[in-house]
């Protein structure tokens, strides 16, 4: 049979130091894994976070710059079109200028007689070949009544002589053309029903429309975002 021996105090002293020793040899090794975890842990968090942050400046700063590129293009454009109409405001300006000044020159086409029979002829007959009437009459400016007259024979003998007809064109006395007006005929038929304003103011107007395309042209050029033309 073996013996069991005893351990002396030396020997149990020193199995205790090296089961002391062991256990905090374990103790320091786990503590560094851990220390070592915890700092890996630590550097990708600090990471994910400097990331985040970053990722979040990023984003401040492209929305900033995108809001600031969109106040511009705003911008750009608010004044591009306000200088725009103030551009087309100056010259419609101009055009309605133009347009006033041959408004109050147009008086100076009665001052010649004998242009202005010619003229006062011409703006009848057109009357008389629209309407095509046997009975016309016309309002005139009272002053202008001897040309009118002279005008109206020649209408009605170049008329029949074009159209084979005869019309007998009588003043419309009791309705003049008002005071201030600048001369020209109006022209009225169908039994007082229709009527063609040949005034000169009128006349003014229709060159006004119909012309206007070519005068803005002549001042200012083609229109460049203009597509379609008549």
């Amino acid at each position: 049979m073996s013996q069991v021996h005893a351990l002396s105090d030396d020997q149990v002293g020193q199995e205790l130091r090296k089961m002391t020793a062991f256990i905090k040899q374990e103790a320091l090794e786990k503590a560094r894994e851990i220390e070592i975890k915890a700092n890996e842990e630590f550097s990708i968090e600090k990471s994910k976070l400097v990331r985040q942050e970053t990722d979040a400046i990023d984003a401040a700063h492209a929305k900033k710059l995108k809001q600031a590129a969109m106040s511009q293009q705003i911008t750009r454009s608010t004044v591009a079109n306000k200088t725009r109409l103030k551009v087309l405001a100056a010259r419609q300006q101009l055009l309605d200028d133009i347009f006033e000044a041959a408004s109050k020159r147009l008086v100076e086409g009665t001052k010649d007689k004998a242009k202005y029979k010619v003229i006062l002829k011409n703006l009848l007959l057109e009357g008389l070949y629209a309407l095509s009437e046997s009975d016309i009459q016309v309002r005139a400016r009272k002053e202008d009544y001897n040309e009118v007259k002279d005008a109206i024979k020649d209408a009605e003998d170049e008329y029949k002589k074009n159209t084979g007809k005869e019309t007998k064109v009588t003043i419309d006395e009791e309705n003049p053309l008002p005071e201030g007006s600048a001369g020209g005929l109006i022209i009225v038929g169908g039994q007082g029903k229709i009527d063609i304003n040949n005034t000169f103011e009128e006349r003014l107007l229709l060159l006004q429309s119909s012309a206007l395309p070519a005068v803005r042209e002549t001042l200012f050029g083609k229109n460049p975002h203009r597509k379609f033309y008549d």
